[in-house]
């Protein structure tokens, strides 16, 4: 009998991390300052952000050594099993291999800390003393905590109102690792202000919650912003979960040939997809999937736009797909996948037609996760359903056409504070909703211009 659960010795994790952008068919389009339209240098990312982290953003190196106090902090849950879903497979009566990368199993319960830690670090090096940041579904906000109370740096997150009031567990995770959250739109920020007095019932949007920390933060001397997906700096610490996933392949003696990631705005998927990318350029026959919700269709209905990072206009441009930065998404139970656009790193490989995306409904999302807790128990977050329901429908294609493939996807995160979202599904009151083509047309209308 073959292992379920394929592992790694600590002495085997990852030294470095892999950057995508040494090996693009193209270059990276730059950010771009929203005014003069060209791009933008370190000095207008330096009041967000510490250099380190700005030089790792532009760097074209291959290969980043990671720092001993981040391996060692990563050490507290890396690395992460790869585990066969045999009775997911026995179940779908699939010939199909299944494996998921499992990275429920950090102290925050999602792939978020591979990041977050590496992120305080530099600030932390850098004499930063204090982080703001956003969060929707409250993985990232739970993870930056977490990696602010590793290093001794005070944390203050934005959640999205509609979040904030269905996940009352994400907060209280947040403050046992000493992180004061509140939720927004709030009172906090000129901006939380301004869209309370404007639209007092908002349910906010993540666009709305990065307007606020990064105004937070460029008030203050001694505070820094911190991301947890989008930018290149973020997706390039994720690598540890491919990089892994690849060892422990060889490991099983299998190789992949369907890779499948959700996406909000692009982390846990590329952290898994982006070490393989080098093997499909060379000619690895290979599908690479990232997977949204019909709610917020980025990749899949957005356009490959310049267009801010944020609601209020504070962040530079970015090259991506995108639904338009006024965009607000319905109160969907994915809350991680809310976010208007796409990370410019995977819009760029969708773009080249080297990944692809699809959309789910949430009831097909929720029946297949729950028929993977049945199986192979453990209880997947929303944004994971998606990629999980995206295997079960592979896995039933290999079934049809009688074929033996190797499907591995990344099991971003447990959903132990989503129970809520389960309850609503078994008593059939979850919404099919799909984000009307109107709405889509009236936020691109506000996208910049750019030559």
């Amino acid at each position: 009998m073959s292992d379920k659960k394929i592992l790694m010795a600590e002495k085997d994790m990852p030294q470095r991390w892999y950057n995508i952008q040494a090996d693009l068919p193209n270059p990276l389009p730059p950010p771009i300052h929203p005014g003069t339209k060209q791009p933008i240098g370190p000095e207008m990312l330096a009041p967000i952000f510490p250099m380190g982290l700005i030089k790792q953003e532009v760097t074209t190196e291959r290969w980043i050594d990671i720092p001993d106090p981040i391996m060692e902090a990563l050490r507290i849950w890396r690395p992460t099993p790869l585990v066969r879903a045999e009775r997911l497979e026995k179940a779908l009566g699939t010939p199909a291999r299944i494996y998921y990368k499992n990275e429920s199993v950090s102290p925050a319960g999602s792939h978020k800390p591979n990041t977050a830690v590496a992120q305080v670090y530099y600030n932390k090096i850098e004499g930063v003393k204090r982080i703001t940041t956003e969060t929707g579904a409250g993985q990232w906000g739970s993870a930056l905590s977490f990696a602010c109370n590793v290093f001794g740096v005070e944390c203050k997150i934005y959640m999205v109102r509609v979040s904030y009031e269905q996940k009352p567990y994400r907060k209280m995770l947040m403050h046992c690792w000493g992180g004061n959250v509140v939720p927004s739109p709030s009172p906090d920020t000129e901006f939380g202000r301004k869209v309370l007095a404007e639209t007092p019932d908002t349910p906010g949007s993540l666009g709305i919650a990065i307007t606020e920390a990064v105004e937070d933060a460029v008030k203050r001397d001694d505070t820094k912003y911190s991301l947890g997906s989008v930018l290149n700096h973020v997706l390039l610490h994720q690598t540890v979960v491919g990089l892994e996933t690849k060892e422990q392949l060889k490991i099983a003696g299998d190789k992949a040939d369907i890779l499948i990631g959700c996406v909000g705005g692009g982390s846990n998927f590329a952290g898994l997809a982006f070490p393989f990318v080098p093997d499909k350029l060379k000619g690895q026959d290979m599908r690479i999937i990232a997977v949204e919700p019909t709610a917020c269709p980025s990749v899949t209905r957005g356009e490959y736009r310049y267009d801010f990072g944020d609601t209020g206009h504070m962040t530079p441009l970015l090259k991506m797909f995108t639904l338009g930065h006024t965009f607000i998404p319905s109160g969907i139970h994915a809350g991680g996948l809310r976010y208007h656009g796409m990370a410019p790193l995977v819009s760029l490989l969708a773009q080249e037609k080297i990944i692809e995306a699809a959309a789910y409904r949430q009831n097909p999302v929720f029946k297949s996760a729950v028929l993977f807790a049945r199986t192979e128990g453990a209880i997947p977050a929303p944004e994971t359903a998606h990629a999980i329901h995206c295997a079960v429908e592979e896995a039933l294609r290999c079934k049809a056409e009688g074929k033996a493939k190797t499907i591995v996807f990344n099991f971003s995160g447990h959903g132990h504070f989503d129970m809520a979202s389960y309850e609503r599904y078994f008593e059939g009151k979850l919404e099919d909703y799909e984000h009307p083509e109107a709405a889509i047309r009236k936020a691109m209308a506000d996208v910049p211009e750019v030559p």
